[in-house]
């Protein structure tokens, strides 16, 4: 089976770069996946992506050494197998609350008879190879993503569970369990804080700890903290900030 470079990189004490495709177009997947980020993530919780859109990008994305992940929407087992049988080496469950539910995620990556993953790997076997069924168990990278107060409360359980590879932060909604206005790397203390105490118990329990980024400042800051995989920007972010500073030097020249 195709080994999985984020494995490979955290087995190695490296750190992983992570690019975000909120756009759903198949050039644009190619386009984040050329400059060079270790893996790219198709978001299908608050992407414009659905599930018809998956499979074009990660074809997009796999004409690189780039790793495909897949944040999905919700923690639904039917959803998170279709993502890995199209070819999704990484998943990201969203709004993750209890160990339970962290439990419910790492089933559904993982074939029996640790897990409930139905054997179907459409894609993936050809992507990942003909071994790919032996070996899927051990590739497959699940992160949960603690971004609310019950899932603060149960830091410790969801870290502790069984096959989970890391625990993501979403800074927004996490800012939101703080009582504080969502935003991106947001350096409030009690944030900074609270990011601190996910990433030191994820360690304590053997697992990795991901920081999502909205600058490169901001993730190198991440990373010198200790964070394993840091997200910094995204399709949609660098059109934005790319328009507008074509824009605001063509009016500081002109006039």
């Amino acid at each position: 089976m195709r080994p999985n470079k984020i494995k490979q990189m955290w087995h190695a004490g490296q750190y992983v770069t992570l690019g975000w495709l909120s756009v759903s177009h198949g050039f644009t997947a190619e386009i984040m996946a050329r400059q060079g980020f270790d893996a790219l993530c198709v978001d299908l919780q608050h992407g414009t992506a659905e599930m018809r859109d998956v499979w074009p990008m990660l074809q997009a994305i796999s004409q690189t050494e780039t790793v495909p992940v897949v944040r999905v929407a919700w923690n639904e087992p039917a959803t998170i197998m279709k993502a890995l049988d199209l070819g999704a080496y990484g998943i990201v469950v969203p709004l993750v609350n209890t160990a339970a539910e962290a439990a419910m995620a790492v089933a559904a990556c993982r074939y029996p008879p640790i897990g409930m993953r139905s054997s179907g790997p459409v894609r993936a076997l050809h992507y990942g190879g003909p071994d790919y069924v032996a070996h899927a168990n051990d590739e497959i990278v699940v992160m949960a993503m603690i971004e609310t107060k019950e899932g603060l409360a149960n830091l410790d359980a969801i870290c502790a569970t069984p096959g989970l590879d890391a625990v993501y932060i979403g800074p927004a909604d996490l800012s939101f369990a703080l009582g504080m206005a969502p935003r991106g790397d947001n350096p409030d203390p009690v944030h900074l804080a609270t990011c601190d105490r996910i990433l030191e118990t994820a360690h304590k329990h053997g697992i990795k700890a991901v920081m999502h980024c909205a600058s490169a400042a901001f993730a190198a800051g991440a990373v010198k903290r200790g964070f394993d995989m840091v997200m910094l920007t995204s399709d949609l972010s660098c059109m934005i900030a790319g328009a507008r500073l074509q824009l605001d030097e063509l009016k500081a020249k002109a006039g």
